[in-house]
């Protein structure tokens, strides 16, 4: 028998400092102190904390946006880099496991990346958000699937997705079809309004009832001096304005701890894992309530490359394909479930193969044409 589990997390809501970027880093490491203190083996930063989510592409025109997506890019840790060094020294010293968001900066792309640290500080997982969402298309480059992987770690498997990607079912489904137990959820928070945090918390809440797993949200914060630097016009101020609902959420759909809907703060709770299943075993969405012979997922887990080198090539060509791959995948791809193919709910697909042949049709019997009189 399994022993008995409990983890404390902490969803962290914080205001990032946008008039010294490398002050939100420092932020962070205060609130991972804070968050020790109380007793937490997890915590959760928003989407892109780290140094600010661009909340002027949701209220700019691209052609008004230039400078501040300068300043943005200015600022954008790389990986690795003395930011994420900065926050794997504290987690290492704390002993905790950190999910982080971060613009990150790659050559001349700007990404939405989450981090996941273990209590060690080793970075266990790098990925990037697969479709940035509306307005954000203007700042972010796309991801790709290598990083829709569940990670072991301190605290249990943990998977992460960003935002509107819990509006992606099939990214959802491939986290779930990893065992995952604690889903980690990150929202910029401060936009759209009310309506915003309503539907953030039916997304995270259904996630976790159809995953059997808890879900750990956490969603930024901005005060009204920094809603006032981002733009003067109060229409636009309201813009910048609610949207916020971090919350530790039960493998039964259940808020853990109130969440927190306005204000710089942070919601603990304790995880228990008996409920994952008291869920599971009335609801295994991958497992016995799961027809994989009848509905199942193929997904594409080879890092996206700019360049890729052709096996067989003349003396001094790029590398084979497969070298390259090695070379610059950020992360391991997860194994194939040790199950037959064509049963298995989530497969791998080889974007190499050749597309299946298409199925034969009957010969079509062209329609009798009336004579001519």
């Amino acid at each position: 028998m399994l022993p008995h589990r409990i983890v404390r997390a902490a969803a962290v809501q914080l205001a990032p400092d946008l008039d010294r970027p490398a002050g939100t880093t420092e932020r962070v490491v205060e609130a991972l102190a804070q968050a020790a203190a109380r007793g937490a083996q997890l915590v959760v930063f928003p989407e892109t904390f780290v140094p600010y989510y661009p909340y002027f592409s949701f209220i700019k025109p691209p052609v008004a946006m230039g400078a501040d997506h300068l300043r943005l890019m200015a600022h954008a840790p790389r990986v690795p880099g003395p930011e994420v060094e900065a926050v794997a020294a504290a987690a290492r010293r704390h002993g905790l496991v950190v999910v982080l968001g971060i613009n990150e900066r790659d050559g001349g792309s700007l990404y939405n990346a989450q981090l996941v640290f273990d209590a060690d500080g080793r970075l266990l997982l790098h990925r990037r958000k697969i479709t940035p969402t509306y307005h954000e298309r203007m700042v972010w480059g796309q991801g790709d699937a290598a990083g829709l992987r569940v990670v072991d770690t301190a605290v249990g498997r943990v998977g992460a997705l960003a935002c509107w990607e819990h509006y992606n079912p099939l990214a959802r489904y491939a986290l779930m079809a990893q065992g995952e137990e604690i889903h980690v959820a990150q929202f910029p928070g401060s936009m759209v309004g009310p309506i915003f945090a309503d539907q953030m918390e039916v997304a995270i809440r259904h996630h976790a009832l159809e995953s059997g797993c808890f879900v750990v949200n956490a969603t930024g914060w901005l005060h009204e001096v920094q809603i006032a630097s981002i733009t003067p016009d109060p229409a636009l101020q309201k813009a910048l304005r609610g949207g916020c609902c971090s919350a530790i959420v039960s493998p039964e759909g259940v808020h853990l701890a109130p969440p927190l809907k306005e204000g710089e703060g942070m919601v603990v709770a304790d995880l228990d894992f008996a409920l994952i299943d008291k869920r599971k075993r009335m609801m295994d969405s991958v497992g016995h309530y799961a027809r994989p012979e009848l509905l199942s997922l193929a997904i594409n887990t080879r890092p996206a490359q700019a360049v890729v080198g052709m096996a067989g090539g003349p003396p001094g060509a790029a590398a084979p394909a497969a070298a390259l791959a090695s070379t610059l995948s950020p992360c391991p791809v997860p194994a194939a479930p040790a199950v037959p193919a064509e049963l298995a709910p989530v497969r791998p697909l080889d974007p190499t193969a050749p597309p299946p042949a298409a199925a034969a049709r009957p010969a079509q019997v062209p329609a009798a044409q009336p004579a001519r009189p």
